[in-house]
């Protein structure tokens, strides 16, 4: 049978209609697959055990699995970034937002804007930072450790999770204050940090709490948290702010999805996410990880991330390290 020209203009027509209501039918119908979340971490750090937990509570509320993948590298930024890349906005990929996707734009060329290539979904939790050396090394506390850095200065090695995190600028930032000089050695997460100090690679690992099983064990010595007030884990080693810095510290984090996502499904994710949050197999593993809630819902979430685009900032300048126009 042929078609007249007008024919197939209207058939044409009614496909471009019907085209423009299937994402209202997708929201409607999400999720109809598992989702998957990015952590731009390696397996087996505090991060990645957060976020499974956390997971394996989310998928009861959502109706499908929520699958954890694994993109290290970039001091946390690669997984993002490769979301934003090449993920659809349709709810099924999403990724972790460390602090450093606000704060490497200012230190760097990077391919993405932290204001306009992410949908905001949730924010979770913030981390427990510490400092810890080897048990059998001569530091007792942060002191001694502070004033071996001043009586070696360029000797002293710490790792961290990657240049431009928090960990790194934070231990700067210490070093600024005390007049000292050491060398950061970064990893791509807290695995590889912690073998490289057990291992005698390094003299220090400034990172979250994946060390605490070990300090717990007698393998590690925490010397100093940036908690606000001592941990409950470890209420005999004090912090930062109690030592005179005032310096507190948590690089706290949620989840977003690439931009142009559908408001609907945006909703379907916060809310699951949100009951998960609150799920016994989640809290037990933040009270582990020596973690605490930070919730934030979406609208937050974005003028959230939009003061920690300018706080970076300052904080990149004050540094010296903001990249040259």
């Amino acid at each position: 049978m042929k078609l007249s020209r007008r024919h197939v203009l209207k058939l044409a027509a009614g496909g471009v209609i019907a085209a423009g209501f299937r994402p209202r039918a997708e929201a409607a119908d999400f999720p109809t697959k598992a989702v998957t979340v990015i952590c731009p971490w390696p397996a087996g750090g505090s991060t990645d055990i957060e976020m499974r937990a956390l997971a394996e509570a989310t998928g009861k509320h959502l109706g499908q699995p929520v699958v954890i993948e694994n993109k290290p590298g970039g001091s946390g930024t690669v997984g993002a970034a490769t979301m934003a890349a090449a993920a659809k906005p349709d709810g099924y990929t999403l990724a972790q937002i460390p602090i450093t996707i606000f704060r490497l734009p200012h230190m760097q060329n990077v391919t993405w804007d932290p204001l306009k290539d992410f949908s905001y979904i949730i924010h979770v939790t913030g981390y427990t930072f510490g400092v810890v050396v080897r048990a059998d090394s001569p530091w007792k506390t942060w002191k001694e450790f502070i004033a071996h850095a001043k009586a070696n200065p360029g000797k002293v090695t710490y790792g961290t999770p990657g240049a431009g995190t928090t960990l790194h600028l934070t231990m700067e930032t210490l070093a600024a204050r005390e007049g000292i000089k050491w060398t950061q050695v970064p990893f791509k997460g807290g695995a590889e940090n912690t073998a490289a100090v057990l291992g005698g690679h390094t003299m220090a690992n400034a990172d979250s709490t994946g060390w605490g099983s070990l300090v717990d064990a007698g393998e590690l010595r925490l010397l100093v948290t940036w908690t606000n007030q001592r941990t409950k884990r470890w209420p005999n080693v004090p912090t930062l702010k109690e030592l005179g810095y005032g310096i507190v510290s948590n690089s706290p984090y949620g989840f977003a999805g690439p931009k142009g996502m559908d408001p609907k499904v945006v909703k379907i994710l916060h809310d699951a996410f949100r009951k998960g949050m609150d799920e016994p197999v989640h809290l037990k593993t933040l009270e582990k990880l020596d973690m605490e809630l930070f919730y934030k819902g979406t609208e937050d979430y974005v003028k959230y991330a939009k003061e920690q685009t300018e706080e970076a900032r300052k904080q990149v300048e004050m540094l010296g390290m903001l990249k040259k126009s």
